[in-house]
This record gives structure tokens, sequence and C-alpha cells, in this order.
């Protein structure tokens, strides 16, 4: 990277803040090598005309300008000026449109009125005005903020016809190939320039991608899957032997009946090419096209499966196929009941005449909403659902309150990327959760807590809500480490609780205190915290009376 993007932070007197500047950089495709240094180049130049330093850098490398969600540097620019960590007055800026071509013209507007608020001024170092507040400015900005916004538009419909035309001559325009296929870079003499792993694209307009089959073992499988669902006529069971032979999915997980689904009715096998069956323009709202939209190139790709094959395979998922009124649902699944004494997920999903689980929370609302309109009571209880929006709201006041006291000792938050959490200064990160109040199986069991993770917690601190008895109201808060490992769900009771020197609060302040000081500390302080493990790191460590408890 040039030179222009080295920021330099040299400690300025307070009455010098005036000539301290952020610069803001975004190029919207990673194919625009030089875009960022171009920037840069022209923003330095910008600010040594102006006698401005540059004292920070926001960037966003290969992000579209339709979206903030998914700019980190912006959305930190926007955290820093709210919380009011900027130690800078000026934020200077390429051009309009760099803020982002949004389809809402308001929405960059909206940005640039945040900074100037705190009293940031913002200079757009391309373009022909000055950013200085007159009618002209505020005129010239708008209709560039528009002109941005149909650009985009324009480029879609462009991009679009584009695809849709070297789709319907057998080329793969967007998107990756299924199971058993690979896409090949060909050039305009259909000579193949090898295969593009995931990830990878052309670069050359004179180029383009065609599908052929991959790996022969994948193909193997694929022509299996449809061999063995002709006999069994069950995608579960089919994902189940998979699972069972070990043998790998493309993403490495476990394969589920709705891969092996994907894999029935994909024609690509019998080499046909389908395109636009969803649709995704200006990256607004994914939508499903009717079949007459669909754009289908038959006999282009070199077939897996016979046709004969795949359309007894079509056949039958058709026929099987059986539209139910929500009465006719309800009577069959009354009639599970009965014969099972039970329903559950697991045994909706595997009965043979029911809907499957996601269809009745389609219809009904949720599995509760279900089992009232059958008369039927679980042994498990649903009662804590009830007060989750509660949890809610506690949770998110208190990652304010953590986040507006860690920043008061002059530490850097942002958002973790995870729901309720923060990331103190880049590295640790402070996870902000729920325990909730689970009664013991037998009358002799005491009550335990359970913290529902949801994916990985990152390294750093969970500082759970402890419900109490029925989850009704707070009882106190804790306090545990984590090492990044812990999977999906953390128990402890409250024996174990001690055992395992999981702290404990009675309020909030007090919890909020604590974490304060630990995550203010060192980092080598923070290395050499004792760590909560999960089960399966257990198995592997000896056993000692000082052990970590059984979750």
């Amino acid at each position: 990277m040039g030179n222009e993007l080295i920021v330099h932070k040299g400690h300025l007197p307070k009455a010098l803040l005036s000539v301290r500047a952020a610069q803001y950089v975004r190029m919207s495709t990673e194919i625009q090598h030089y875009s960022i240094q171009n920037q840069a180049a022209v923003i330095a130049a910008y600010a040594h005309a102006h006698n401005l330093t540059l004292v920070r850098t926001y960037k966003d490398e290969g992000e579209s300008g339709l979206l903030i969600k998914n700019r980190p540097g912006l959305l930190q620019l926007m955290e820093d000026v709210e919380t009011g960590q900027i130690d800078f007055s000026h934020l200077l800026v390429y051009d309009v449109s760099r803020w982002g071509r949004f389809q809402d013209v308001d929405e960059s507007a909206h940005y640039e009125f945040m900074c100037k608020r705190v009293g940031i001024k913002v200079a757009y170092c391309a373009e022909q005005f000055d950013n200085d507040g007159t009618m002209l400015a505020s005129i010239v900005k708008n209709i560039k903020r528009v002109m941005a916004a149909e650009y985009s538009r324009e480029l879609s419909v462009k991009v679009y016809a584009g695809q849709c035309r070297f789709a319907r001559l057998g080329y793969k325009p967007c998107g990756n190939p299924g199971y058993g296929l690979v896409r090949e870079l060909v050039d305009e003499k259909e000579q193949s320039k090898g295969v593009l792993k995931r990830g990878q694209r052309k670069y050359l307009a004179s180029d383009h991608v065609r599908v052929r089959p991959g790996d022969p073992r994948e193909v193997a499988t694929v022509r299996w899957i449809f061999k063995r669902f002709l006999e069994v006529k069950c995608e579960t069971a089919v994902a189940w032997e998979l699972n069972k032979k070990k043998v790998p999915s493309r993403s490495g997980t476990p394969w589920t009946r709705v891969m092996i689904g994907a894999i029935l009715r994909d024609e690509s096998y019998i080499g046909n090419l389908i395109f636009n069956r969803r649709s995704w323009k200006l990256r607004q709202t994914h939508t499903y096209n009717p079949p007459e939209q669909w754009i289908r190139a038959e006999g282009c790709l070199e077939p897996i499966i016979g046709r004969d094959i795949f359309a007894q395979v079509a056949k039958f998922i058709t026929e099987r196929r059986v539209d139910l009124t929500e009465e006719e649902m309800l009577v069959r699944l009354r009639r599970t009941l009965h014969k099972e004494g039970k329903l559950s997920v697991n045994i909706i999903n595997r009965t043979s005449g029911l809907p499957c689980s996601a269809t009745c929370r389609t219809h009904f609302g949720s599995m509760r909403n279900l089992y009232r309109l059958l008369g039927y009571t679980p042994k498990r209880s649903y009662e804590f659902l009830e007060s989750r929006p509660l949890w809610s709201v506690q949770k998110t006041n208190l990652t304010s309150r953590i986040g507006a006291a860690i920043r008061r000792t002059g530490c850097r938050t942002s958002t973790g990327g995870w729901t309720d959490s923060l990331r103190v200064n880049g590295t640790i990160c402070v996870s902000v959760r729920a325990a909730r109040w689970t009664s013991g199986k037998l009358v002799t069991h005491s009550p335990h807590w359970t913290i529902q993770c949801d994916a990985h917690v990152p390294a750093g601190w969970i500082a759970a809500i402890r419900l109490s008895e029925h989850n009704k109201a707070v009882l106190d808060y804790v306090l545990l480490p984590t090492d990044g490992k812990v999977k999906r769900t953390i128990r402890f009771s409250e024996v174990a609780r001690k055992r395992r020197s999981i702290t404990c609060f009675k309020t909030a302040d007090a919890l909020v205190r604590a974490l304060t000081r630990k995550v203010t500390k060192t980092g080598r302080a923070f290395l050499a915290m004792p760590v909560l493990r999960s089960r399966q790191q257990k198995v592997s460590q000896p056993k000692t009376k000082s052990g970590p408890a059984r979750h």
C-alpha cells in the first residue's frame, strides 16, 4: 500500500486540533487494485495544500456502496463519531459517491450530517465545489447523490441483460456449481484455461465460464444418490447413509435432507443450465421468479445422470407433494399424537404424511401454538420463552453500560460482530448473555442455569444475567472467562459455580466495575487468566480435584 495511507499519530496540542484530519476511502470491487491508492493520493495532496495532518484512516476494500452493513470502515467511523472517540476536526473523502451509492439518497446525507453535528468538517477532495454549506454546494451534492444511485440502477440493468444473454449461450454467469461440478474458464475460442476455485473470478471480458463434471469421486456420489433415492424414496435416509460412510460434502458439514433434495432437483446433472430462478437486484430483496422467467439452456453441459432416471426422481417428488389445509394438518397431527403418545419436532419430521416442522411453524406461528391447538402439553416447559423479550432489553442495556464504562477508561470499543457483544481495543471480546434457570429433572436434583451461546463465543469474558426461579426476574449477575472454544451451551449449578470460580455479583454496577478492571489490564494478564473449556476439550485433559465441573 502506498505511503498516502500512512497516518501520522504525533501528539499535537489541543490548539492544533483544527489541523488534524481523518480520511475515508472505499473501493467497490477487488478488481480495482489501485482505487484505494488513487483516492489516498488525491486526499494526501488536498491535505498538504490545506495544511492538514492525516491522523486516522477508515477503509473499506472490495465492499459495495449499496449497503452499509458490510462496511466495517464506515461503521467504525460512525461509531467513533457517536461515542465521541474522535481526535480530528476534518474528514476527507474522495468524492460524494464514496459514502455509498445508496438507493435512498438521504442515507449518505445522513452520515455526513452525523459528522457535521459533532463539529467535523467534511471535504470532498476530487469534487469541483467546496463543501461550505452554501445553497450551490447543497444542490450539487444532492445531484451527485442522485447520480450515484442512478449509476447503480443503470449498471444493474446492463449487467442483468448481459448475464441473461450469456446464460442462453450455455455459460454460467454467476454463482457456484452443484456438487460434483466445477467451473471451467474458457477463452473466446472455447479453449480451456483451467478450473476456477471457489471465490475466483474471470478478469478478461473475452473469457467465459463453463460448467463440467469435476472430481470423479463426487460424480460417483451423485450417481449413487439418484440410484439410492429411487430405492429408499427418502432424502433423510440417503443423507444418513452418506454420513455413516463418512462421505465428505463440499462444505465439510454433515449431509442433510436439504442438500440431497437440492441435488435431486438440479437439472445441471442432465446437461441443462437454468438461470434467473432467483434474483437479487441492487441487493435489496431476494425474489423467486416464476418458471416462465427462467432462462434454460438445454444440452450445454456434459450429463452425469440419464434423463430417464432424473425423470423418475422428479415424478416421485412431484407426486409426493400434497397441499393440505390447516384443518387436515391438525387431523393428521392428532392421529400421530394418539399413536405415538407424544409429539416433538423429530416425530413430526420423520412421520410420513405429516407436514414438516418448518411448515407447521409457518402455518401456526410456533410449535407452542400448534401444541395448544392440539390440546397437547409437552413435558418440557416452554415458559422461559414468555420472558425472552425481558432478557433482550436487559442484555442490551447491560451491554451499553459496560461499553460506556470501558470507554471512560480510555479504551476503544467496537461491535464484536455478535449480538450483544463488544470488542475492546480490537482484541478482548465481552459477550453479554442470559443464564436461564432450569429445574432439576428429579426432586433431589438442584436447579441449574444455562447460557445459550448460539455460536462460538469469542475469547474474552461472558457477562451473564442470572435469572431467578421460572425466569421471572433477575437473580444476580455472573462473570466467567472463555478461551473462545466453548460451543453452544454452558451449564452450571450453584455448587458448580463456586467450584469453577464463576464470580457472582448482586448488582449490575458491581459487575460493570469488576469487568472494566479486568478488560483494561495488560494483555499479559488477559492471556494468563483461567479459561472455561468445553466438554470436548476436557476429555483429553487429566482429571484433578480442582478441574472444571461437567457441563
